[in-house]
Order: structure tokens, then sequence, then C-alpha cells
């Protein structure tokens, strides 16, 4: 009981933290992207065989996924992928960085948002906000890389979030989460602190989410 009131106590901590879209562009366009990693993440590297599971050209999605390195790594491994980004300074440089051709077009079903599309036509990214997509759009995966989109989306919205990633899981989607470990009375994030508890809380309408790894946070200074 006590382990409960604790999590309660640490998640009140950060309950009525909010983080604006446009202060995530702001982040981009000033270079303050700390978060971004210049190589493949090795959480994705080292879980990849179990996320596969024997499967080939899986279709991959991933949630707020800035210009990760990883989408051009699975590419290359014949899969697909799928990525939603608000910052449009993010999308344009991961193609100029890793000198891929790409094409530009609007999209009629979000207003104001648009297609970022791989020449090769295997990575697709939308310029919009996370909410506004669905499974109308892209339909669903067969994996959901998440290395930094839940415990970037404020903690009011992680509900609404874990429907949207749950309506976009196929059948044998396997869903490969990155959290971290830090005393957010510490730290006043994002990243934010999501524990075990709530994260089964989240998912278990789902299938049964199990941790294979945790990151650890040092605290900004």
């Amino acid at each position: 009981m006590a382990k409960n009131v604790n999590t309660s106590d640490m998640l009140a901590a950060q309950a009525d933290r909010i983080m604006m879209l446009g202060e995530w562009e702001e982040h981009w366009k000033e270079n303050k992207i700390g978060f971004h990693q210049p190589h493949v993440n090795k959480m994705l590297e080292s879980n990849i065989d179990k996320v596969l599971a024997g499967r080939k050209g899986v279709r991959f999605f991933i949630p707020l996924c800035g210009k990760a390195v990883d989408m051009k790594w699975l590419a290359d491994m014949g899969h697909s992928v799928v990525g939603v980004e608000i910052a449009e300074k993010a999308i344009r440089e991961f193609f100029e960085e890793n000198n891929m051709t790409y094409n530009e077009e609007p999209l009629p079903a979000i207003p104001g948002a648009k297609l970022y599309k791989s020449s090769e036509g295997n990575i697709s990214l939308y310029h919009c906000d996370l909410f506004s997509f669905s499974s109308s759009i892209e339909g669903q995966f067969g994996a959901i890389w998440d290395r930094g989109s839940l415990v970037a989306i404020n903690p009011k919205d992680r509900e609404k979030y874990a429907s949207l990633i749950i309506s976009l899981m196929a059948k044998d989607c396997r869903y490969l989460l990155d959290t971290l470990l830090y005393n957010p009375k510490l730290y006043k994030g994002p990243p934010f602190f999501v524990p075990d508890e709530q994260l089964h809380s989240l998912f278990e309408s789902s299938r049964a989410v199990k941790p294979l790894a945790v990151s650890l946070f040092s605290i900004p200074h």
C-alpha cells in the first residue's frame, strides 16, 4: 500500500505540467534538442529481434519521431516507417541529413498538415499534431517504437494517448516503449515520469505490457 501511495505522490508532482506544441517547435528552431540521438537507439538495437518476432517487411509507427536515425535504420532493413512530428524543421532535417530525396504534399484529411514521403516510398512522415492522426490515415501497424513520445506527452493526456496507440495496433503488433526512471519531485519534465503501474493501467485493455528495459535519467542542472 505504501508503494501505491508513493507512486501517486510522485505522479502528482507533474500532474498539472503542460508543454504547448509551440514550445516543442521552438526547441527545434533554437536547436535545443538534447533528446535527439545521432546514432541508432541502443534499446531498439538490443530488442529488435523481439519486436520483429521473425517477421519481415514490418510496418513501424514512430510517434513524435523528430529526426531519429532509427527510421532510416529500420527502412534499410527492409521495413516501412510512418512517423508523426509537430516540428517541420525536424522532418526536413531528417531527409536532408540522411541525403534522402522526398516528396511533400498537403494532407486534406488534416487541415494544415503535410506528408513528407521518401522517394523510395518506405518512409512517410506526417507534419501534424499527433492527436490529429488516426488509423483512418495509415491503417494499423505491426510494430510501434516509442522512444520519447509517451514521456513527452502532457500527463493529463496519457489516457487519450494510450487510446490512440492501441487503435493503431494490428493484431500482431509489438510495442517497444522506453521510459525513464527518476524522481519527478526534483524535475518538472519533460521528459515525464511514467511508472510501471500506470503503464499497465493505460494498456491493460489491449495486451500485457512487459518491461524490457528502463533508462536512467540524470536531472539537468
